[in-house]
């Protein structure tokens, strides 16, 4: 389940969205202070923000800023009673998904948010892939990465075994070793997920 965080001072307009969201079966999470919100988000499940612009102390912008900043791929979508095309542009430059003005449309901001949660639910499922393939190719050894390195330059294993110095037979042995350790079912599988990683 994706979840949905408000982030908004004013509490009666929170509270309003709040209630809409769970109109449709959305579950949300209020916070009124950016502080709390920034000490307490999960950040082991999928998750979408709706963020106010203009709030004491720390501003939507330095949130969403801090966001970005721990790598966290939240989808953001900003909402103001006081925004402009500069303000929407900023937000938009640096990642949000939308930018609402106040008071929004109740059916559009629940389509903003729909669009936004298939977001963090693809961003949290691409980093989890990421995460794991990190993990496994962590246990190899530095021979066995230089090996599965050359693999994913598309390169045959006798040439592999030229470059390295070591026997073509040694190379298999490596790659089954890697395979093994990897839980991948072949080293093509595995080059697979490597180039997908290596070019996201």
């Amino acid at each position: 389940m994706c979840l949905v965080y408000i982030l908004d001072d004013d509490q009666e307009l929170s509270e309003s969205l709040a209630w809409l969201l769970e109109s449709v079966g959305i579950r949300s999470q209020r916070f009124h202070d950016p502080r709390d919100f920034l000490d307490s988000y999960d950040r082991s499940r999928p998750a979408c923000l709706v963020l106010d612009v203009r709030m004491p102390e720390l501003s939507g912008f330095d949130v969403q800023g801090l966001l970005n900043e721990t790598g966290e791929p939240m989808p953001v979508v900003f909402v103001s009673a006081h925004g402009d095309i500069r303000m929407s542009v900023r937000a938009m430059q640096n990642g949000a998904v939308d930018f609402l003005e106040k008071p929004y449309d109740p059916q559009h901001l629940l389509d903003v948010v729909q669009a936004a949660r298939r977001t963090a639910r693809d961003r949290f499922a691409h980093r989890t892939l990421h995460a794991e393939l990190r993990a496994r190719l962590a246990d190899l050894t530095a021979r066995e990465r230089e090996v599965l390195d050359l693999s994913v330059e598309g390169i045959p294993n006798k040439q592999i075994a030229g470059r390295l110095g070591i026997s073509a037979k040694t190379v298999d042995v490596h790659r089954a070793r890697i395979r093994e350790k990897t839980g991948a079912e072949s080293i093509a599988a595995l080059v697979h997920d490597v180039l997908r990683l290596e070019n996201s």
